[in-house]
């Protein structure tokens, strides 16, 4: 770390020999599963209540994060990579092992939330309020942030009620919101499998630029392509464990060859 330091290299999260486990109620849900959840509160200390089966969705992940870094993850479905994500974000508890970062880290999707009954004006707003942004940097950014999602190519959507968008115009509008603000770590969760072409495109554009700016960049996708045109740096992740941590093209290549993906 101090070699690190001494380069200039700042690190901006440190995960040290996280597990992360779920804890799942074997009966399912329904009828009486509020009187089993009360059952379980009532026994706790007393070891694991039946019924309750573990899941043990990250596996001694350890890594050092810097800023100016993109780093993708990879891995087939379950892997635990947004598990990983949410973790960072202080979202889920670490069974054992810690995560330390410095300053705050904005998962995409939860800090930039949208309510489907308001208008897309109202969830710019909102937005950028929950992400820390004040009323005026707000007005400053709204009409670059509509551009930026496209959504109103075809149409004044941005006054119409959320519960009207597509899933991929309710993506853009989130990613536009997250990215007109520069952050310390910031947590990209498959926000840019939708849209076309040329939105991809001022995404991962956008995501250079957060770079420059000192941020960390996390992006987790099942686009190769888009993996090899962000990020400098890849985590493989499979089973919840940590095959592989390097620069992309070396990562993605293993991984290509393992899974045929």
């Amino acid at each position: 770390m101090a070699e690190d330091n001494a380069q200039g290299r700042i690190p901006t999260v440190i995960a040290d020999d996280v597990h992360i486990v779920y804890r799942v109620n074997g009966t399912g849900g329904g009828r009486g599963s509020a009187t089993a959840a009360l059952s379980r509160m009532m026994r706790r200390g007393k070891g694991e209540p039946r019924g309750v089966r573990k899941v043990h969705a990250v596996r001694g992940v350890s890594f050092t994060a810097y800023r100016g870094e993109a780093i993708g993850l990879i891995g087939t479905n379950g892997s635990g990579k947004s598990t990983l994500l949410r973790a960072i974000a202080g979202l889920l508890p670490t069974e054992s092992g810690q995560v330390y970062t410095d300053g705050q880290p904005s998962l995409l999707g939860v800090n930039a939330a949208l309510m489907s009954d308001l208008t897309g004006e109202r969830n710019v707003v909102l937005g950028g309020l929950a992400m820390g942004m004040s009323q005026d940097e707000i007005r400053q950014r709204y009409q670059d942030i509509v551009e930026f999602s496209g959504i109103n190519e075809k149409g004044d959507f941005i006054t119409l009620p959320m519960r009207t968008y597509s899933s991929g115009m309710a993506a853009r509008l989130r990613f536009s919101i997250a990215a007109a603000k520069n952050h310390d770590v910031l947590m990209i969760d498959e926000a840019l499998a939708t849209g076309d072409r040329k939105f991809r495109v001022r995404s991962e554009e956008r995501i250079r630029e957060l770079r420059k700016e000192a941020g960390t960049v996390f992006l987790v996708s099942h686009n190769n392509k888009s993996i090899r045109d962000t990020c400098d740096r890849a985590l493989w992740l499979e089973k919840g464990e940590l095959l592989m941590d390097g620069p992309t093209e070396e990562v993605l290549k293993a991984y290509e060859r393992e899974t045929g993906k």
